[in-house]
């Protein structure tokens, strides 16, 4: 399965936000990126789903990703571009149910990265890299140096999570993640389109440099 592209993706919090998140995806998908997943965990699932449906309908527009976090279900009814599993789901089973979506996963470890893409998931994110204000106290961070030890030792894609911002994302990608995936960031900018225009500058910026 290929990773949407360019390679940063946005997760939602719309406690951060401050827009709505219709708002949000509008600007960021303006601003060039086209992945974005929603994970409001404690919307009530009716509620959750219709997010969902208006967003999934706004990504087509624009020719973008938008995929849920955990819902098999709800991506299914969707028509999302996918799930987002936490560590410990089977990558198998949501395959059953969404046979063409994109499936990731939440790693910690290089060991969980690789059971995880072992049992089928297209990608798993790695975190917390550095330090992050959008879940404080959670770590701890295990720094460039440890996410390229992973990466060295996965058999797929690695999206770096966790502390995520202009200066930091190109330097991921330089220690072998295939993507970038930020939350607050985003979702605390004034301007969400502006800040994914500086983000995917600065990884652009980085790609023409190791070309």
């Amino acid at each position: 399965m290929r990773l949407p592209v360019p390679p940063l993706l946005v997760i939602s919090d719309r406690r951060q936000a401050r827009r709505s998140l219709e708002e949000v995806a509008e600007a960021i998908f303006a601003g060039g990126c086209r992945w974005l997943s929603l994970r409001e965990k404690d919307l009530p699932p009716a509620e959750r789903r219709a997010l969902l449906s208006a967003l999934v309908a706004l990504g087509r527009r624009w020719e973008a990703t938008v995929t849920v976090h955990e819902d098999v279900d709800a991506a299914a009814e969707a028509g999302a571009g996918g799930v987002h599993l936490p560590g410990g789901s089977s990558a198998a089973a949501a395959r059953v149910r969404l046979p063409r979506g994109l499936i990731g996963a939440s790693a910690h470890s290089a060991r969980e990265a690789s059971d995880l893409l072992g049992s089928g998931a297209d990608y798993v994110t790695i975190s917390p890299v550095f330090i992050t204000a959008s879940k404080p106290g959670y770590g701890p961070a295990i720094g460039l140096g440890g996410l390229a030890e992973i990466v060295a030792r996965v058999p797929g894609p690695v999206i770096a999570l966790g502390g995520i911002n202009v200066a930091t994302a190109p330097l991921c990608l330089s220690a072998g993640a295939r993507g970038v995936a930020v939350m607050g960031e985003v979702m605390r900018a004034a301007n969400p389109q502006a800040q994914v225009e500086a983000m995917l500058a600065a990884i652009s910026g980085r790609n023409k440099i190791c070309g």
